[in-house]
């Protein structure tokens, strides 16, 4: 990914007036249940009724949404809301702790109200079951004083940090990878935005998902606590919050460590002379999902898993790659495949392995992987290669239903 090279080691700090107002009183029941706040004298009576009065929409139910939302409601947030389209999967649990087993095949977003009512009916609940999009953002934005990202994927924070930044909200962004972690605070009003950060996506398929590579389930309760505690202090007014730093987590060294981040003059967004004015008309086409030259490849050289079963059934001559990490290649395969990982081949330190008397076959888990590394077989000169449309998943969603999904 292009990182702005405006971001450098040192200490930037910023005290900024509480977002909200306070509420007018505290019922007898609250001031109960928020004691242990209430004897805290940077929050007091006042700080807690300015998070009563709060209205923060969490985007995303799912790894950090999760310890985000629960520890939001405990806090005394007035007004949570909850955005995601997803259902509760058997693959979430392990780092996904607002849901459980009884909530599988449920929409994600009314789990997770369920168990912020659970933890505390004092909360208004709204749910957004829907997806986050160009045409409904700045309506839900607009609803609320602060937000806080917890997606997964570049579109959509790309369109969240846009959508913040035209309607002048602050929002709290965090980032999770295997055992490592990065949190901010971006508003531009007060410092940088998220692309004053990262201007430009990464290229596809350079950064993985976490789907494709991973995370620690502990590290989303790091990061999502960080998101909250940065929320609270800027409901509040509090402390010194993350605009202009980027906080970085590694959970191997257990070390924190903090970067400067300034705001780009020349951010397109949010800069002197900004250019984007509006929202992007489509931020899956900006962040890409597979380059050109993949998009080019795939043409007529794709095939379903139920077309591969053929050939392996009819014993056409075939050499069938797997282009996942060895530890994906442990959890499930199909049958019949060989492990290179896509790294590999783009590097084109796995051509020599390939046969020059077979037709390769390429799969990954999704598609995605196994597109790109298409692109640079075919620029080889492997012309007959192909790859399957859907990987593993529609293998099993297709072919073998007995085998798990990760």
């Amino acid at each position: 990914m292009a990182v702005a090279c405006h971001i450098d080691p040192g200490e930037f700090t910023v005290s900024l007036p509480p977002l909200v107002e306070p509420a007018a009183e505290l019922t007898v029941d609250e001031i109960r249940r928020y004691s242990r706040h209430l004897i805290i004298p940077d929050v007091g009576v006042e700080g807690q009724k300015r998070l009563k009065n709060a209205r923060v929409l969490c985007v995303g139910a799912g790894g950090l949404g999760s310890p985000a939302l629960l520890y939001l409601a405990a806090a005394g947030v007035g007004t949570l809301g909850i955005i995601d389209f997803d259902t509760v999967d058997e693959s979430n649990l392990q780092r996904q702790i607002i849901h459980g087993v009884s909530d599988i095949g449920r929409p994600k977003a009314e789990s997770a109200a369920a168990s912020i009512r659970e933890i505390n009916p004092l909360v208004d609940v709204v749910i957004h079951n829907t997806v986050l999009d160009r045409e409904n953002v700045r309506e839900i934005f607009a609803q609320y004083d602060l937000i806080l990202d917890g997606t997964d994927n570049f579109a959509t924070r790309y369109m969240v940090n846009d959508a913040a930044v035209l309607l002048g909200k602050p929002y709290v962004w965090g980032s999770i990878y295997r055992f490592d972690g990065q949190a901010s605070v971006f508003w531009a009003e007060h410092g940088p935005c998220y692309r004053c950060l990262y201007p430009e996506p990464p290229p596809p398929g350079m950064v993985p998902s976490c789907a494709e590579g991973g995370v620690l389930g502990v590290l989303c309760a790091s990061i999502g606590s960080i998101q909250v505690n940065e929320a609270i202090k800027l409901l509040t007014g509090i402390g010194e919050p993350l605009v202009g730093r980027l906080m970085v987590y590694d959970a191997l060294e257990m070390s924190y460590r903090k970067i400067k981040v300034r705001k780009d003059p020349n951010c397109v967004l949010c800069g002197e002379n900004a250019t984007l004015t509006d929202l992007m008309e489509d931020y899956e086409d900006f962040c890409g999902a597979v380059s050109v030259e993949a998009q080019e490849a795939v043409v007529d050289a794709t095939i379903t898993a139920a077309e591969l079963k053929e050939w392996q059934d009819a014993d056409k001559d075939i050499f069938l790659v797997d282009v996942r990490e060895p530890a994906e290649h442990e959890i499930v395969r199909i049958p019949g495949s060989t492990l290179i990982p896509k790294g590999e081949i783009i590097s084109g330190e796995a051509l020599a392995k390939l046969p020059q008397d077979k037709q390769i076959v390429l799969h990954c888990k999704s598609g995605v992987r196994s597109a790109e590394a298409l692109a640079a077989l075919k620029a080889a000169g492997f012309r007959d290669a192909v790859h399957v449309q859907g990987g593993v998943l529609s293998w099993i969603k297709q072919i073998d239903p007995s085998l798990p999904e990760y």
